[in-house]
């Protein structure tokens, strides 16, 4: 039994020996000088171009919600309603008296063209028409501002209000942002921010979207060095087709300079 243990392991051993692995594919390519664009890269957060939380401009109950959480929105489209019939009973008193104050300055004017009443009882009764009036159109605001309307196009967030809830003035209903065009931010050295101009090109990659990148230009170069990083505060606009890219996300940024430098360019898979 040991013999033949042994003579197994001897032949294992050999054929070990005798073993050649197969042979490994390749391809090659040939490395050449190629003039490639000067570049610098920063870590950028996206943000809205406009973005705010709507909320109540006065107090009041909530008496109709017209928008659904996360759907688009066009500037001026009714997104909740307050209750207004107590200012609807109101404007309806002032609008009586205001017809009354029209009737009586109608007359009045022609009684003083008859010189039956005197000028400061005339003045009287142009005063309580225009008192009214004003009145009227106090009410009148105040009912439209009791009508919530988006303020400009864009996304809505998720709802924060509900049908019959109190609202004081300021509780917030529901954010909204405008996501294209969108913003980048990013900081770049102090010494760096003398070669940045209004109009680069910014190319921008974000590690939840391998396969998308996004190109814009700078439009704003801060004024200001901040202290804390000596950095300055870069943004750039570009398009957000299909709203892939939303406020607050990290993004890689890319900025072009416009000079190119002479390189051997070579593929990551090269370099082992």
């Amino acid at each position: 039994l040991g013999f033949l243990k042994f003579r197994q392991i001897q032949t294992a051993m050999a054929e070990g020996a005798a073993f050649q692995p197969p042979p490994e594919a390749v391809t090659t390519i040939i490395a050449q000088q190629e003039d490639w664009p000067t570049t610098l890269s920063a870590i950028g957060t996206m943000a809205a171009v406009q973005g705010v939380t709507v909320s109540a401009d006065l107090p009041g109950t909530v008496d109709r919600i017209a928008f659904d959480s996360g759907k688009p929105v066009r500037e001026g489209d009714v997104l909740v309603e307050l209750d207004t019939r107590q200012e609807r009973a109101q404007l309806a008193a002032i609008e009586a008296q205001r017809d009354l104050a029209s009737l009586n300055y109608q007359r009045m004017k022609g009684l003083l063209s008859d010189r039956v009443i005197s000028q400061a009882e005339f003045d009287r009764a142009v005063a309580e028409q225009k008192q009214t009036d004003a009145e009227v159109g106090e009410i009148r605001a105040t009912i439209a501002r009791k009508t919530i309307q988006a303020p400009f196009s864009g996304v809505l967030g998720i709802r924060q209000v509900n049908l019959g809830q109190y609202l004081a003035a300021g509780d917030p209903i529901v954010p909204v942002q405008s996501l294209d065009p969108i913003y980048v931010n990013f900081g770049v050295p102090q010494q760096d921010a003398g070669r940045i101009r209004v109009g680069h090109a910014v190319r921008i990659t974000a590690r939840d979207l391998p396969e998308v990148d996004f190109g814009g230009r700078v439009t704003a170069v801060d004024s200001t060095v901040d202290q804390s990083t000596r950095n300055v505060q870069v943004q750039a606009t570009l398009a957000n087709q299909g709203r892939k890219l939303r406020p607050g996300m990290f993004v890689q940024a890319e900025l072009l300079l416009g000079s190119n430098r002479a390189v051997l360019t070579l593929p990551a898979s090269a370099v082992n």
